[in-house]
């Protein structure tokens, strides 16, 4: 596959999802790491492997299924990612962009995203839910952007603005629906990094004076291409473990897996109180 996909190429498969399902969703959501038993809640489902779209980014990541869920989820039409691809796994950043793309061509006009993150924040404990209100794109300052290359006008302006990355009024239906559910629920900014490695104590101090409460390897390029394609973006980490500030704690995959058994009912219940409440 070439560095970057043309129109026709986003086309064909957003065509081919077509034939495969009769839903025609206007929700999506990504799953991050651990948080795949989401899908199981979406009724009347259609199911695609990653395996089958051409030149869809397979995840090669444990606790990411690989496939597509469309149906429907509190009378929501809705496609569900089961995981994602991540640059650090050899894809280019058009590559892990292109879902988003396609979920553009078929309608969706609001991106739920989720991820498994490390608590930057020294008051965050594993299995806490944290609302992004806005993200520190270090992949993406060091020119590994989805946009990068020829813009393709028909999807989205050559320069989009991320002022309001985070919708505002869907923040706020968050906000209500963990109130609703006694759910403490954090808030904060996260940090995207290329991977695979977890952070040094420096890291994480760096990461803590500039600002970030959370840090993960995946999302921000997705929110990127939402917001270039006008599609209003949720995103919530699951904290899946306590920064490693003091480099006495160290972190594993397991511990990210086992932390998501913990967030899954928290973020099934956020999730489907949001779609009760959105337009």
């Amino acid at each position: 596959m070439t560095e970057y996909m043309s129109l026709e190429q986003f086309k064909e498969i957003s065509d081919l999802i077509q034939t495969e399902s009769s839903h025609r969703p206007k929700i999506g959501i990504i799953l991050g790491s651990g948080l795949g038993l989401l899908a199981d809640e979406v009724d009347n489902a259609d199911y695609i492997e990653y395996s089958k779209i051409p030149n869809w980014p397979e995840s090669t990541v444990e606790g990411h299924s690989g496939q597509l869920v469309i149906g429907e989820l509190e009378d929501q039409a809705v496609m569900v990612m089961q995981g994602r691809a991540h640059y650090y796994e050899g894809y280019n950043m058009s590559q892990i962009g292109l879902p988003v793309r396609v979920m553009q061509l078929l309608g969706v006009e609001t991106l739920f995203v989720t991820n498994a993150a490390g608590g930057v924040n020294p008051k965050f404990n594993p299995g806490d839910l944290m609302l992004i209100n806005d993200h520190i794109n270090l992949i993406g300052m060091g020119g590994l952007s989805p946009l990068r290359g020829p813009n393709i006008d028909s999807l989205g302006p050559r320069f989009p603005d991320m002022m309001n990355a985070y919708d505002d009024v869907l923040r706020d239906t968050v906000l209500r629906v963990s109130a609703d559910l006694d759910l403490d629920l954090r808030q904060g900014v996260y940090a995207s990094l290329a991977g695979p490695n977890f952070e040094t104590p420096a890291d994480l101090r760096f990461l803590k004076v500039i600002g970030a409460d959370a840090v993960g390897m995946s999302t921000v390029p997705e929110v990127i291409i939402a917001r270039h394609a006008g599609i209003r973006v949720l995103g919530v980490s699951g904290i899946s473990n306590k920064a490693n500030l003091d480099g006495n704690t160290p972190t594993s995959h397991e511990e990210v897996l086992e932390a998501g058994r913990v967030i899954v009912p928290k973020l099934v219940n956020i999730i489907r109180g949001v779609l009760r409440n959105i337009d």
